[in-house]
C-alpha cells in the first residue's frame, strides 16, 4: 500500500524509482527547494500492533534475499562514499527517507523504530560495534548534507556504540540505480491542475535488513517494521554469525 506522506489523494503521481524508465523525466521535473525552517522535530508515534509474540533469537533462519545495491552516496559531511561501505562488516538495518516526510505510518515512523532499536542496542554492550542503522534520503534536492545533518541532529554524533549513518546522493542520476536494485518504488505528487511538482512524495515503507556480507536477509513493510521483531532478527544473524548470547 503505497504512503501518501502528505495526503495529497488528488495529485498525480509519477513514478521515480523501482524502474528506472522515468528518470531522465524526474531529472527535469525536481526543480525543489527547502530550508532548515521547514524540519519538524520527529515525534514518538504509535507502534503498528502486529498480533503476535516474535519468535525468540536464534530459533529460526532468515533467507539470503538479494545482494544489496551500491552507489556513489554523500554523508553529512559532504564526503563522497560507496553504499557498500555502508551495509557490510556489521548487521545493517537500512531505510530510504526523506526528512520532510510528514505521513506518521512512513518515514517518521521508521525514525522512531531506528531510534528505540538503537537505545536498545546501546544497552547490551556485547551488542556495540557489531550493528549499524543507515537512512537514505531519496530526495537529494532537498536532503543535502547539510540539510540531513540537521534532521539527524545526535543521532549521527561519531563515537557512538551503535552507529546511525545519514547519506543521500549527488543527484537522482545517482540515486536511480540504486532505488531500482533495492526495489524501491518512490512517487513524486503533481499538481493535477499544472502537472508541477508539488513537493510532496508517496512510497511503500520498505527497511532492509543485511547482513556483514552485503546480503539482504529481511525486508520489512509497515505492518512488519517492528523494534522487537527487527531486534530479534539482529539478534538472529549475529548468532548466525557467531555471537554467543545468554
Amino acid at each position: 500500500m503505497a504512503l501518501l506522506c502528505h495526503g495529497l489523494l488528488k495529485s498525480r503521481r509519477i513514478p521515480f524509482g523501482g524502474g528506472g524508465f522515468f528518470a531522465c523525466l524526474m531529472l527535469s521535473l525536481l526543480g525543489l527547494t527547502a530550508t532548515a525552517a521547514e524540519l519538524k522535530p520527529i515525534e514518538s508515534q504509535n507502534v503498528v500492533e502486529i498480533g503476535y509474540v516474535p519468535p525468540a533469537a536464534g530459533s529460526y533462519e532468515l533467507q539470503q534475499i538479494m545482494t544489496a545495491a551500491d552507489g556513489d552516496v554523500l554523508d553529512i559531511e559532504g564526503q563522497r562514499q560507496r553504499l557498500h561501505r555502508y551495509t557490510g562488516g556489521k548487521v545493517t538495518l537500512l531505510s530510504f527517507i526523506y526528512s520532510t516526510c510528514a505521513d506518521p505510518s512512513g518515514c517518521p515512523y521508521a525514525y522512531m523504530v531506528f531510534h528505540n532499536l538503537k537505545t536498545r542496542l546501546e544497552r547490551n554492550a556485547r551488542l556495540h560495534d557489531k550493528v549499524r542503522l543507515v537512512s537514505v534520503s531519496f530526495d537529494p534536492k532537498r536532503d543535502t548534507p547539510q540539510m540531513l545533518k540537521l534532521y539527524a541532529g545526535d543521532n549521527a554524533l561519531p563515537n557512538q556504540p551503535v552507529e546511525w549513518d545519514f547519506l543521500t546522493t549527488a543527484s537522482l542520476r545517482e540515486l536511480l540505480p540504486i532505488l531500482d536494485d533495492f526495489g524501491q518504488d518512490v512517487y513524486l505528487e503533481l499538481d493535477p491542475a499544472t502537472g508541477k511538482p508539488l513537493g510532496s512524495m508517496s512510497h511503500v515503507l520498505k527497511v532492509f535488513l543485511i547482513d556483514r556480507d552485503h546480503v539482504v536477509r529481511e525486508v520489512y513493510t509497515t505492518v512488519y517494521l517492528q523494534a522487537d521483531m527487527a531486534y530479534n532478527d539482529i539478534l538472529t544473524l549475529l548468532m548466525e554469525q557467531g555471537l554467543q548470547l545468554p
